[in-house]
């Protein structure tokens, strides 16, 4: 399992929350939790990790966040992507898809 406070390239844990917002809007336990299974457990969000890209995202504007009931009727922050978050997700998928293809051929080259 890869660990995202060590082992994701920097940015990347942003991208999946920006993506992982796009579907709907989550708290933050959620947003780990669709990760993980979306990566089918090869990727574990610790909270270390997460929260503060949350924080960070929401004060640059990508996010925004209300507190409401989660689905055991606790109380939860739950994170929405802005206009702003989506034309930065779109312009992060570009550039994933760019560098990916890139690292890609680079390791089949040798």
């Amino acid at each position: 399992m890869v660990n995202a406070r060590t082992d994701l390239m920097q940015g990347t844990l942003e991208l999946l929350i920006l993506k992982t917002l796009s579907r709907d809007s989550m708290h933050g336990y959620g947003i780990a939790q669709r990760i993980r299974q979306a990566a089918d457990d090869l990727l574990k969000i610790e909270d270390g990790s997460l929260y503060p890209a949350l924080y960070r995202m929401e004060a640059r504007g990508l996010i925004t966040s209300d507190w409401g009931a989660s689905e055991n009727n606790r109380r939860a922050k739950f994170y929405k992507l802005t206009r702003a978050g989506r034309k930065q997700l779109d312009a992060e998928c570009v550039n994933w898809e760019r560098v990916s293809q890139a690292i890609t051929r680079i390791l089949q080259t040798a």
